[in-house]
């Protein structure tokens, strides 16, 4: 157990600087809800934490090293302070997690922000190591591993639209002119005084390189489409 230094505190203080900043600005660049600031401050906060705790560990062995004609007994538990680090993280990233009607956002937000916590643990600790080899893991699965791996996920539309033969032609037309496998519908009809309203909830597989965003675009030109949107599976 050594001394924290004012070397080691720079060290640390900007390596945890770094690179939580890599991996907030993946999140910033996404429009995430916590940014670069956000993860540095949460990496800084974890490392200020580590710090302290090694450096109160660190005097009470030195307290007991000047005071050996004394029967003391000193308990310094290095996971004391980390563990409520661990434990608070976690409301801050429940904070980013933005649960609406039909999908829920900010997970991978939440994960990173508890990963780049961990990290700033590491290297508030002084294991460069352990916080240098985790963070180029973090980092490739928030940057780079959704770009290499691509799992096509079921995702579900709801089209509401009016004159069922046609725009039901239309939209079967779409789906097999795009390559887009329908899993599943499911169908239902409201009535008013003047209109008949049908709508279609459609589970679908779209191909690798076409992207939801589209396809609502698409859709959403005819003119017998009255509302279309994603919704939760």
């Amino acid at each position: 157990m050594f001394e924290v230094t004012t070397v080691h505190i720079l060290i640390r203080l900007t390596l945890a600087t770094v690179i939580a900043g890599i991996i907030g600005s993946d999140r910033e660049y996404k429009n995430r809800p916590a940014g670069m600031r956000t993860h540095i401050l949460v990496c800084l906060g974890a490392c200020v934490i580590a710090m302290i705790q090694q450096e109160i560990a660190a005097q009470n062995v030195q307290f007991a090293l000047s005071h050996l004609a004394i029967a003391t007994v000193i308990r310094s538990d290095q996971a004391r302070l980390i563990a409520q680090v661990v434990s608070g993280i976690g409301f801050l990233g429940a904070g980013t997690i933005i649960v609406t009607r039909h999908k829920i956002q900010g997970l991978t937000t939440a994960a990173s922000l508890w990963a780049t916590a961990g990290i700033g643990l590491a290297v508030g600790m002084g294991y460069y190591q352990i916080a240098v080899i985790s963070s180029v893991f973090v980092i490739f699965v928030i940057v780079f591993l959704k770009k290499i791996i691509h799992i096509n996920t079921l995702k579900k539309i709801e089209i509401k639209y009016k004159h069922k033969v046609a725009t039901k032609e239309f939209i079967q037309d779409y789906f097999e002119t795009h390559e887009i496998q329908v899993r599943d519908v499911n169908f239902s009809v409201t009535q008013d005084e003047s209109n008949t309203i049908y709508t279609n909830v459609y589970r679908i597989e779209i191909p690798r390189e076409m992207k939801y965003s589209q396809i609502v675009e698409d859709i959403s030109m005819n003119k017998n489409i009255m509302t279309i949107r994603m919704v939760s599976v």
